[in-house]
């Protein structure tokens, strides 16, 4: 593909080189969540105790690890809707990068809240600062489609532009349902602000290969 455009466009470079990178980085990322899991202290006779006081840790890394792990996997269903790169779209995927290498941060802290030594206003916060991660990260997928919507040519074979508008509808979805899910940890209770967490990324992993435009019914009477 040639690294320069068409006059008066922006040039459209290899969108394996963009690829590979976010692979790399998601990579990292997800190893990096091994860090928090350590042999917990105890005495002698009381390692299963002790591991089961490090049961919020578990807890928080499974959820992240599949949190990143669906991120991936929509990432690179995205990537597959693109024939090309271009300067803007590899900012908007830096921008969503910066996301993904965040989460182990809220991730720690979440752990922390909910371990043994955290009370109940910590873990508030904890969950607030996870859903506030997680609902920002919304913000680059969103970019992504507006700005695809409107260089349709970027669009890979078969792919059309009302396809990527719909796709918007994903990233407001989990922007104001994760801001839904900080808000019932907050004034209700912190674990169902965490089983609202649990619920999005369900949600993100069923939707990971996009979401199709209801055909409108047939009328009576029309083939």
């Amino acid at each position: 593909m040639s690294a320069a455009g068409e006059a008066g466009t922006s040039p459209v470079g290899d969108v394996g080189r963009m690829t590979g990178f976010s692979d790399g980085v998601f990579a990292i990322v997800i190893t990096l969540l091994v860090i928090e899991l350590r042999v917990p202290a105890h005495r002698s006779g009381e390692l299963f105790d002790g591991l089961v006081e490090e049961l919020p840790v578990y807890v928080a890394f499974l959820v992240s690890f599949g949190y990143i792990g669906v991120i991936w996997l929509n990432h690179h269903t995205l990537l597959r809707l693109i024939r090309g790169a271009t300067l803007g779209l590899n900012w908007i995927n830096l921008w969503l990068l910066l996301g993904v290498v965040v989460i182990p941060f809220p991730t720690a802290v979440l752990a922390d809240a909910f371990d043994h030594g955290g009370n109940d206003h910590d873990r508030r916060v904890a969950v607030l600062l996870y859903v506030l991660t997680a609902a920002a990260m919304s913000a680059p997928w969103l970019a992504f489609f507006s700005y695809l919507h409107r260089r349709p040519e970027l669009l890979g074979e078969g792919i059309s532009a009302a396809y990527v508008a719909t796709q918007r509808v994903r990233p407001v979805t989990g922007m104001v349902l994760y801001l839904f899910s900080g808000a019932l940890g907050w004034f209700v209770s912190p674990l169902v602000g965490v089983i609202g967490i649990v619920v999005m990324i369900v949600y993100h992993a069923l939707t990971s290969e996009g979401v199709r435009r209801r055909r409108p019914p047939r009328r009576p009477g029309r083939g």
